[in-house]
């Protein structure tokens, strides 16, 4: 093979990509630096439906997919502890995670982050919840959060995306990795394709960062090149509004209640996910058209309403190795009852095994925020097992948060997380490929914007070392 053209490749231009670029560049600012990602840089990606008032089928996603991914581009939360966002401090140890998290969260203030964090102090308001949680059955993790808001979030990685082509970083936007280039078990590279044509780079150190929107890309690519890999649970859901009103105390002393359980008569786990005060309801599209729901929240920009993910882990065991595949059938099944749209039904209408007709939506006190959402049955296509676990939670969730069970509770589906396969790596996130490492989401190690970050800065630092 030809002679590298650069230090790095990265895979990928969200949180953990673009923290591998800065950390690398700390210790190597001569560091030949390439990023390859799908989407668009940040000034371009915004979405078509704020104007035209319904999703027009991005491809790909402008959501999903571009400079900062998908994290940064919905609500721009950053969880503070090292008890939130995935499996990471197994994987490296906990103080190891959480002295990471600092520096991460001070390079993040340095691009201007608000200095404001949520969910400190109010400890007696934060004691009465945790007793109605543990009454319920409920964990409580108080995590302390910086909110970026979806609008600074955008300024803010605008402003990374700047000082790393200050930096010399080449940015290759609207460019898709196809394939890896390995020779004997060495990672020597990766083949592109853009407007230009197909091309191959090579370099001494590839990282591949693609994000949850690229889990199913990455689980292909583990297979085809004998990338160790394990199955890990994936995360099916719904996504709940309420009215603020309803959500009024655990907003104001935690801003957002991660609340875990364990519901009969399955015991699966459950738990909320990216809770958005005063936020709105969003649409995400994946490959193949699979439109799935998320929340965004904003400084400014306020809705009279609450919403949140309920998330329910499925695992699985041998000889079934495909839960990312699982989810997606569930999601399309979604999809074709609401003719390609997300689905809502209001929580009474399922305890009485109807569907939901838009003219109740109309004459309720929680009106949706997102206004395309197609007025349904979604129990006809998520699987019992996580229907019932779901409900079986909102129940206990009640006892914690009054009215968060009502009739008129919204839910919307379907509420995915394809974050499921996981690639087997040393603490130093050393692949059985070697030149190869695989970071944040996609890679089954993290769940959420802080500790894609946290994955991409230490692996910058391991790679400055040796590059």
């Amino acid at each position: 093979m030809s002679k590298p053209t650069y230090d790095i490749i990265i895979v990928g231009a969200g949180p953990a990509g673009i923290f591998c670029a800065l950390s690398l560049l700390e210790a190597r600012p001569q560091a030949r630096i390439v990023m390859v990602e799908k989407g668009l840089p940040i000034q371009e990606r915004a979405c078509p439906k704020e104007k035209v008032g319904r999703c027009v089928g991005c491809q790909p996603c402008r959501i999903t997919t571009g400079f900062s991914g998908a994290g940064a581009f919905s609500d721009g939360k950053l969880s503070l502890s090292c008890e939130v966002g995935g499996s990471l401090p197994q994987l490296i140890g906990e103080q190891r995670a959480q002295d990471a998290i600092s520096v991460v969260d001070g390079i993040y203030l340095s691009f201007g982050a608000d200095e404001h964090v949520e969910g400190l102090g109010a400890t007696h308001e934060v004691a009465d919840i945790r007793r109605r949680a543990i009454k319920a059955g409920l964990k409580l993790v108080d995590c302390p959060i910086r909110h970026l808001g979806t609008e600074q979030a955008q300024q803010l990685y605008g402003r990374i995306q700047q000082a790393l082509l200050d930096a010399g970083v080449e940015l290759r936007f609207e460019c898709e990795c196809t394939r890896l280039l390995i020779d004997d078990g060495v990672c020597k590279g990766v083949c592109v394709s853009s407007g230009a044509g197909e091309e191959e780079l090579r370099a001494h150190k590839t990282v591949v960062a693609t994000g949850r929107r690229g889990a199913d890309w990455l689980d292909r690519i583990c297979r085809e090149y004998g990338i160790a890999h394990e199955p890990g649970p994936v995360d099916i859901g719904v996504r709940v509004e309420v009215r603020n009103e309803v959500m009024e105390t655990v907003n104001n002393v935690l801003y957002e209640s991660k609340l875990i359980g364990y519901p009969n008569p399955f015991r699966n786990k459950v738990r909320t996910f990216c809770q958005n005060p005063g936020g709105f309801v969003s649409q995400e599209n994946y490959d193949g058209g699979l439109a799935v729901v998320n929340g965004h929240s904003y400084k400014a920009r306020k809705s009279p309403n609450t919403n949140l993910a309920i998330l329910c882990s499925m695992n699985f065991r041998e000889p079934f190795d495909r839960p990312i595949a699982y989810a997606q059938r569930v999601g399309e099944l979604t999809n074709m009852l609401g003719a390609g749209h997300i689905l809502v039904q209001r929580y009474g209408d399922i305890l009485d095994g109807k569907r939901t007709w838009p003219n109740e939506l109309v004459r309720a006190n929680v009106r949706p925020t997102l206004p395309d959402a197609q007025a349904g049955d979604i129990t006809s296509a998520m699987p019992y097992r996580a229907m019932t676990n779901i409900l079986g939670f909102m129940k206990s969730v009640d006892e914690v948060v009054p009215g968060f069970a009502a009739e008129e509770t919204l839910l919307y589906s379907p509420e995915l997380k394809f974050y499921s396969n996981r690639v087997k790596m040393d603490d130093s996130f050393v692949t059985n490929v070697g030149g190869l490492h695989c970071l944040g989401d996609s890679s089954g190690w993290t769940r959420g914007l802080m500790m894609a970050s946290v994955m991409g800065y230490l692996m910058g630092k391991e790679l400055g070392e040796h590059v």
